[in-house]
């Protein structure tokens, strides 16, 4: 039996911070500009962080902790969108802000790094607990916790715990790798694989919507369900970033990752409890049973794609191949879409629909599942395109919320029916404003709940549908582009679901 955590209540963003460090390696960098110290710098405005809290940024840029402290409030300012800067709140919040210049490949930076966790340690009581941070290039993970287990600083007189953000891994060998020089130096349970799409309120919400309430777990099952559809679609390019991102592309940036973790907590079966590995396992075992496709299939239902110039309002954009820093015959895409099948008894024969793009006509993510239309139709509409399905719609962003699509009758005489809608918006309904992703998954990291965290076998799992995708792709000429700028993406992903008469939802 796991031993209680005195910090875990139910109520999960209720829970206060126990007194600890968070190492950010590569404090420097955009991530923790733009991210990580607005998330932290809010939790204190929020009162969840306590008195002796403490964070050591560390990049090669030298730099006194004074004038780290001034860079950071500088983006906090910046990047706290919705939240006022609070000079009563940031004094003290700066006053536990130190930092520490060295390299990752230098020994001598971690003994420099020891001796101030000692020195913070004694000065403002933290009681040996350290979460360290790695926001560097993901080929310095490895370096980095072996720096810190040589110098001893991943044991102490508290817990520690290492978070690495995405990719991990390039491929399934590279991930196996990656967990294997991790795992030599910190237990399975405390690493923490942070992926911010699970931390956003309304994909936690799909937990509580499913398994809180119990008029809809019955209906979620291939009996009422015809089809899934999630959405990742950005509107931007890739803004300055197209060497890396030419390397990567969009199958394994998003759907990798943020699109099949999204998946599987929407056909996850109910977990016997909401501690983080009953939640975690059942997440996992969805993600394996995902159908492998052979290479026909592939052919059939998955589809790459490249985005070519086109007109986004009144501003013409270049195409992919046009962008700095990118071949100008580069067969990376830019888009991604795909037809996965779960091989169990509740999804059997039900297709998940997942794309994701670049430069597409929106910025929005969501979840669209439509049901089976009623057996009979005994209303006889003369106008047959009013008919539509009933729908179940997850808006994830920019607006949070749900909206259930259904058929009313139509005011007047006779039995004409249209479709009518109940939404649901966080903004509306709460009137509060909502905790943004970090500020959720660092304060649990803090706390030691993996709940919203990936795990080893669900990043293999991952892999293991996704790779022979790309290993076809690469190894196919593909004619890109092959989708606007502006538009909703190649014609071949229409093409895909029509073979099932289907069609992809504007959303």
């Amino acid at each position: 039996m796991s031993p209680v955590n005195p910090f875990h209540d139910p109520v999960r963003f209720a829970r206060r911070v126990p007194e600890c460090v968070v190492v950010i390696f590569g404090a420097n960098g955009d991530l923790t500009k733009r991210k990580l110290m607005p998330a932290l710098f809010r939790l204190a405005y929020d009162h969840r962080l306590p008195e002796g809290f403490a964070v050591i940024g560390t990049s090669r840029t030298p730099m006194s902790d004074d004038q780290f402290r001034e860079k950071m409030r500088e983006a906090v300012r910046e990047f706290s969108e919705d939240t006022e800067f609070d000079a009563s709140v940031w004094e003290p919040f700066a006053q536990g802000l130190f930092y520490v210049a060295g390299d990752i490949a230098d020994r001598d930076f971690y003994q420099r790094l020891c001796h101030k966790l000692h020195a913070i340690e004694a000065e403002r009581h933290t009681g040996g607990s350290v979460l360290f941070y790695l926001s560097t290039q993901p080929s310095q993970y490895g370096r980095a916790a072996a720096g810190l287990g040589a110098a001893g600083l991943n044991k102490g007189n508290g817990w520690r715990r290492l978070v690495v953000e995405k990719p991990f891994g390039h491929d399934l060998e590279s991930a196996r790798a990656l967990s294997a020089e991790l795992q030599q130096v910190f237990p399975e349970s405390e690493i923490y694989r942070i992926d911010h799409y699970l931390g956003k309120e309304t994909v936690q919400n799909i937990l509580a919507f499913r398994f809180g309430n119990g008029i809809f777990e019955p209906l979620w099952n291939r009996r009422y369900v015809n089809h899934v559809q999630i959405t990742a679609a950005e509107s931007i390019g890739v803004e300055g970033r197209g060497a890396y991102y030419q390397e990567t592309g969009a199958l394994a940036d998003m759907i990798q990752n943020h699109l099949l973790q999204v998946m599987a907590t929407i056909a996850m079966e109910p977990s016997a409890s909401f501690r983080a590995d009953a939640v975690r396992d059942e997440r996992s075992k969805l993600l394996r049973s995902i159908k492998a496709m052979k290479p026909d299939q592939m052919r059939m239902d998955t589809v790459p794609g490249q985005y070519g110039p086109g007109r986004i309002g009144t501003e013409e954009v270049p195409g992919f191949r046009q962008e700095p820093g990118v071949d100008p015959q580069s067969q990376t895409n830019t888009y991604a879409a795909a037809t996965f099948f779960v091989e169990n008894w509740r999804w059997a024969g039900v297709p998940f629909y997942l794309r994701t793009g670049k430069r597409l006509a929106k910025r929005v993510t969501e979840i669209g599942i439509q049901f089976n239309p009623a057996p009979l139709a005994i209303f006889n509409n003369e106008d047959t395109s009013d008919m539509a399905p009933n729908l179940l719609i997850v808006r994830i962003q920019p607006q949070e919320g749900l909206s259930l699509k259904f058929l009313s009758k139509r005011p007047g005489t006779g039995m004409t029916l249209r479709p009518v809608s109940m939404d649901f918006n966080y903004g509306s309904s709460f009137g509060e404003r909502l905790p943004s992703a970090y500020e959720t998954l660092l304060l649990d990291a803090m706390i030691g709940d993996a709940t919203l965290y990936t795990r080893q076998d669900m990043v293999e799992a991952s892999w293991t549908v996704v790779e022979p995708i790309r290993n076809l792709w690469r190894e196919s000429k593909f004619e890109f582009p092959n989708y606007a700028a502006g538009s909703w993406g190649p014609a071949a992903a229409d093409e895909m679901l029509a073979r099932r008469g289907h069609i992809w939802r504007k959303p």
